[in-house]
């Protein structure tokens, strides 16, 4: 494990697994970190440069200020130009797929291809914000006590997600706000995928409690290179996680022909 300090002076927290392989970004789930990835590490760890990072707010990264996915999206190349990494493929959960798909918008050059799990080019339903708004206060009052269990059912369907919920206690209400806040505001880029010339594996859970399937058909349809959608039958919103062994090997199939780019 390793830390960089980026531009701006933001510090950021990742693990370089090592191998000679393609490079490959891995980028967690809001409210999860680094340790998201290991069935990913462990089922194909050996065929490519894994690159885990901790996003801003989570895991040994911190977040002092407010900041957005457009912030993160520079931390991830930041930690690859500490590395001397001039490209990568970039795979990212939910909130990993929001930067994920800032990357590619940022530096399209850079990201030879990239597969997105569970997430969404749009901005957040206006009642989904109110929701999350509602879990907010909550989190505020009462503490992240009352709250973990029904977070990681919502995140993991019936993942048995004993370990995040501890991690999950740790997180203060100002904290939480903070990164929260981070998702609800998100900016929509769905206007702007179709820009996107690398190319893109959208999976999706039929059990994803957060979007609809419509979201990953609407983000396939707009993207230019996207490989035909995947539905993973009942798989929760965190799905790379929960549902390791049904996405690795489409993961796996997917970078073994793009990662490495043209």
């Amino acid at each position: 494990m390793a830390t960089v300090t980026v531009d701006g002076g933001q510090q950021v927290h990742f693990v370089d697994y090592g191998g000679d392989g393609p490079a490959v970004v891995l980028l967690h789930s809001f409210l999860m970190d680094i340790d998201m990835w290991e069935p990913q590490v462990e089922a194909f760890g050996a065929d490519f440069r894994l690159i885990a990072v901790d996003e801003r707010g989570h895991g040994g990264t911190p977040a002092d200020a407010d900041f957005d996915y457009w912030d993160v999206a520079r931390d991830a190349f930041g930690v690859l130009d500490h590395l001397g990494i001039e490209r990568a493929a970039v795979v990212g959960t939910s909130q990993g797929g929001f930067i994920a798909l800032r990357m590619a918008l940022l530096e399209p050059g850079r990201v030879t291809a990239m597969a997105v799990l569970g997430t969404s080019a749009e901005a957040e339903a206006e009642g989904s914000g109110t929701v999350y708004r509602h879990l907010i206060a909550a989190w505020l009052e009462a503490g992240p006590e009352p709250l973990v269990d029904g977070v990681a059912v919502f995140c993991l369907g019936d993942y048995d997600a004993s370990a995040w919920k501890q991690k999950w206690l740790g997180v203060s209400g100002e904290h939480f706000k903070r990164i929260m806040e981070t998702l609800i505001s998100r900016d929509s880029v769905l206007e702007r995928v179709g820009e996107i010339q690398a190319p893109v594996l959208v999976l999706h859970g039929s059990g994803d409690s957060e979007y609809p399937m419509a979201r990953a058909e609407t983000l396939v349809a707009a993207l230019p290179n996207a490989e035909p959608l995947v539905t993973v039958v009942s798989g929760a919103h965190f799905l790379s996680l929960s549902h390791a062994a049904d996405v690795n090997p489409h993961l796996k199939k997917f970078l073994e022909a793009h990662a490495a780019g043209k």
